[in-house]
């Protein structure tokens, strides 16, 4: 298990699972590479987001306390704002975000958590931890399509790492 949920004061540490969505992915890369995916404005960009939208970004600043403003596009034009502020980073281990909407105080945020965890045969296992503020919120978020869209993201980095690792 990865530090990042080992910290005393962590919010991670008694967070309800009723609140929460966990996704995994074991991805055909050292970990150093796929955090690199994660955590390079130039590479984050080509492949974040579910299949069918593309990214346009407005501002990128993966450190802590940077933000990332951008819309995920579809191919019908519909726009999808989203902020990313980065709250905390320990290379290669983990990456803790507040996702939402491009708006201040988005009654919609939630936390994110990205574990790379490096298994013995050089694979790395990706997990994304979303703390949600409520079971209604979750509820609405799964019923959005975050678990299927979550994992096609995942899919689209894998394949993203594979490109790049060739």
């Amino acid at each position: 298990m990865s530090e990042a949920n080992n910290d005393a004061g962590s919010p991670w540490q008694s967070w309800p699972l009723d609140c929460e969505i966990v996704l995994s992915r074991v991805v055909d890369a050292p970990r150093s590479l796929v955090f690199s995916a994660w955590s390079d404005p130039e590479h984050i960009q080509q492949w974040f987001g579910p299949e069918g939208m593309e990214i346009e970004t407005r501002e990128i600043s993966i450190t802590e306390g940077g933000r990332w403003r951008f819309d995920m596009v579809t191919a019908d034009g519909t726009r999808y704002s989203n902020r990313m502020v980065f709250l905390r980073i320990e290379e290669p281990a983990f990456i803790e975000v507040e996702h939402g909407s491009d708006q201040d105080d988005d009654p919609g945020r939630f936390r994110m958590l990205v574990t790379f965890d490096e298994q013995s045969n050089g694979k790395t296992v990706v997990t994304l931890r979303q703390m949600h503020p409520s079971k209604e919120q979750r509820a609405g978020a799964i019923g959005f399509g975050a678990v299927e869209y979550g994992g096609q993201t995942l899919d689209k980095l894998a394949r993203h790492v594979a490109k790049i690792a060739a």
